[in-house]
């Protein structure tokens, strides 16, 4: 087992992974405003707080994978950087965001704790490289196009810079058009690279580009895919949750309401549990 990825929840350090408890990365999809993410991340702390569930929020501060050169972006790179690192001063949280190219890993690694490289960029080896470089823990989302094999490339992008403190999210697999499915053997395929392994449960329910030049998505199937995700064995679940998901400026159709998240959560548990 590699060096375990380290967060403090509430005052008390957790190790992820193996044989560790399960946990959440959660939050809006993008940075909308100071007001909508501080309400988010008020309502997800006092979840896990009550639950026991460590938490790292997510927002990303720049969308730069859209399918329509129309789609809602950033509210401005500092600005949107600069609420995520209130939202680690204030709540005193692990902040999560993404990162697109080398330079933009050097910003943002400034203002978090843990850098995501998104699926569509899993397979960027600079961009792994210079993430690795940072020292921060690296969430590598897979590529929807990536087989759970091959995801053992990009994790060695990152450990050979030296940097073992790695997690990796199955978010999907591209199935024909504006579709993906999930191959829960993903889960221990990828678990036996000994390094944390998560599942996203809301980009697994989209429908990549089904809405003239917007994802659409399932949000129905969310309790089912996270179910049966925590009973394949994940360590973590990714949520992305939003007050108002219908009138979130980013994936909302695929995004979970604030208000359900904590039945869900009280469910994943109790399987967690379980198993």
């Amino acid at each position: 087992m590699h060096e375990r990825v380290k967060i403090n929840f509430l005052g008390r350090n957790y190790k992820l992974g193996k044989d560790g408890v399960l946990f959440l990365i959660a939050g809006p999809c993008v940075v909308e405003s100071e007001k909508m993410i501080f309400k988010t991340a008020e309502v997800l702390l006092e979840t896990c707080s009550e639950l026991n569930l460590p938490l790292i929020f997510k927002s990303s501060y720049r969308k730069a994978n859209r399918t329509s050169r129309n789609s809602f972006r950033t509210i401005g790179i500092e600005k949107a950087l600069k609420i995520l690192r209130s939202v680690r001063d204030k709540f005193s949280l692990n902040v999560l965001t993404d990162v697109h190219t080398e330079s933009e890993v050097k910003i943002a690694s400034e203002y978090v704790d843990i850098l995501q490289i998104p699926a569509f960029l899993s397979r960027q080896t600079e961009l792994l490289e210079a993430a690795g470089e940072t020292g921060k823990t690296i969430n590598i989302k897979k590529g929807q196009f990536m087989s759970p094999y091959d995801m053992k490339y990009a994790v060695e992008k990152v450990s050979k810079m030296g940097n073992n403190k790695i997690m990796i999210t199955e978010r999907g697999t591209t199935f024909g058009y504006n579709n993906l499915v999930v191959d829960m053997r993903s889960i221990p395929i990828m678990k036996e690279f000994g390094y944390p392994v998560v599942f996203d449960a809301t980009h697994s329910i989209q429908l990549p580009s089904s809405e003239q030049g917007e994802s659409g998505g399932m949000p129905e199937f969310i309790d089912t895919l996270a179910s049966a995700a925590v009973a394949a064995g994940t360590d973590g679940i990714f949520i992305e949750t939003h007050p108002d998901p219908s009138r979130a400026k980013s994936d909302g159709s695929s995004m979970l309401p604030l208000g359900r998240i904590k039945k869900l959560l009280e469910k994943l548990i109790s399987i967690r549990r379980v198993i």
